[in-house]
């Protein structure tokens, strides 16, 4: 039996296993992010479904369609130097949010990835950004 990763599990699975467990969910993917916490400055570490671009690693603020962002959005907006592992890939990126020229493109990406983002959108006055990882 395939346990359904989540949380803390999943982050310890994902590292423990190069993302052989944790990589593959819910028929997507997902890769870690480590933040620093705008705050307490201790390193947080959040699984995020994502998606490629070029070079770049697209990720979604969704926090499924709550009125405020999800914690993650709000520390990279403060430290936007972030650490990411793709599987075994681990690497420091810069992370932005997409311009409005480039957002809708983006999400109509990642909402094909993963449709409960339209859903999410619709739940919330809140626009919830699209986030651009750029590898550092």
């Amino acid at each position: 039996m395939i346990q359904m990763l989540f949380g803390e599990e999943h982050i310890r699975r994902y590292v423990e296993t190069d993302g052989a467990e944790g990589h593959d969910w819910e028929g997507t993917t997902t890769l870690l992010l480590t933040t620093t916490g705008r705050k307490t400055g201790k390193q947080r570490t959040t699984p995020l479904i994502y998606q490629k671009n070029g070079d770049d690693y697209l990720v979604v603020a969704s926090k499924g369609g709550a009125d405020e962002p999800p914690l993650w959005f709000l520390n990279l907006q403060a430290h936007p130097e972030v650490g990411v592992q793709v599987l075994g890939d681990k690497f420091t990126a810069h992370a932005r949010t997409a311009t409005p020229e480039e957002k809708p493109a983006l999400w109509r990406q990642m909402a094909a990835t993963w449709p409960a983002y339209d859903d999410y959108q619709t739940k919330t006055s809140r626009e919830i950004p699209v986030v651009v990882l750029e590898r550092v």
